[in-house]
């Protein structure tokens, strides 16, 4: 038993500098969570239903104030048309979502094609559930697929497709072109596109989150995951949503059953109020959080770092060797945290195999001090890299 390995499972990259940066006391640029704690009045919300609500197990499938809520957010702000009833699922987060869409439909020895850099939850848990996975390597600065990759990777074994979009850590939102030609593959192959949309409500500027669900042929072989977490900057809450047509949902609630079983009720009921009373709240905070990402591109700018196009999501990136910087992103990253007190993480991190290793990401939704001074210490960190 004492030489037994129980899991050769990876630390995740945003543990590792998390964990740098609270005991060296540093700046976390790294791990994707804001400053701001989120709107009072859904917390206020939260709250109340500890004290005054229901505190014992809701349906696994979710309250149902939630699931119509969640329904008619996506009515209003996509124009989806769900049923609530039979095509909605809570789920404690959207990693659990995750893993529910991948326990519940993926059968052994599945081909299941995933876009790297990727979130690091997606192979370990597509693996678990005996897929195999087949990797597309999207490159800066446009981190785009085109037909012939698509063509490449598509097989007469390839059941499902996992697309992150807008796309973490690149910080980029899928043009239309894109999202047409895979939903083009997925119905010439029948193919199951599993969506991490988490980031659909953080776009910015004249870009638009288009979901894929809404492209022909894919209303009933698309699963689309939401996140409260994401929609109202309140990341600890861990609430999720599972969308997709009522065969698939009976597939994955099954597999939620088991996994979580339920989730909070006191937050559940204040993400339904939320997201019924919010309206101003959907183009308030890209606004906000606009502002963040450009006092941090600008300030890195000035210092001579060469910063990539940030079209939504919580993150910006910076092209290493364009910035002067000939170590790679990892490397550059430990200097960084350790040497200047400032915690990045290194987009190597997000790839398996083949990796892009001149690229940090940088993570922007924090006070304007916190940001001002993340740009001095990455200056410093720079320069102490010149100097080897």
């Amino acid at each position: 038993m004492a030489n037994r390995i129980f899991s050769t499972l990876p630390n995740s990259i945003f543990e590792e500098m998390s964990g740098l940066a609270m005991s060296l006391g540093a700046i976390n640029l790294g791990q994707g969570y804001p400053d701001d704690p989120g709107p009072e009045a859904i917390r206020a919300k939260a709250a109340d239903a500890v004290l005054n609500g229901n505190n014992q197990y809701p349906r696994t499938s979710g309250l149902s104030e939630l699931r119509e809520a969640v329904a008619n957010h996506y009515r209003r702000t996509q124009n989806l048309d769900l049923d609530w009833t039979t095509e909605v699922t809570i789920t404690s987060g959207a990693t659990e979502a995750l893993a529910a869409a991948f326990f519940g439909l993926i059968e052994p020895g599945d081909e299941v094609i995933v876009f790297q850099p990727l979130y690091d939850s997606y192979l370990p848990q597509i693996r678990r559930a005996g897929g195999v996975a087949r990797l597309v390597t999207l490159q800066p600065p446009h981190w785009r697929f085109d037909r012939a990759m698509l063509e490449a990777a598509f097989t007469e074994r390839t059941r499902f497709v996992v697309l992150n979009n807008p796309i973490n850590p690149a910080g980029i939102v899928l043009p239309h072109e894109d999202l047409a030609l895979l939903a083009e593959f997925c119905v010439a192959h029948d193919v199951i596109a599993i969506c991490d949309e988490v980031w659909e409500q953080v776009v910015f500027g004249n870009s638009q989150h288009r979901p894929l669900i809404a492209y022909p042929g894919m209303r009933e072989r698309c699963v689309k995951i939401g996140s409260a977490g994401k929609m109202f900057g309140l990341t600890g809450w861990k609430i999720g949503f599972l969308c997709a047509a009522p065969a698939l949902t009976k597939a994955m609630s099954s597999a939620h059953q088991f996994l979580t079983f339920t989730t909070a009720p006191n937050l559940q009921t204040a993400v339904a109020w939320g997201l019924e009373n919010s309206p101003d709240w959907w183009s308030a905070m890209p606004r906000a959080l606009e502002r963040s990402r450009d006092r941090l591109v600008d300030g890195l700018r000035r210092e001579g770092f060469s910063v990539l196009s940030c079209q939504g999501t919580y993150f910006i990136n910076v092209d290493l060797p364009a910035s002067g910087i000939s170590e790679g992103d990892r490397d550059f990253c430990l200097r960084a945290v350790k040497e200047a007190g400032v915690a990045a993480v290194p987009v190597s991190a997000f790839y398996e195999q083949d990796p892009v290793s001149t690229i940090m990401r940088l993570c922007f939704p924090k006070r304007d001090e916190i940001l001002d001074a993340g740009i001095e210490r990455l200056a410093k960190a720079r320069e102490l890299s010149r100097k080897g």
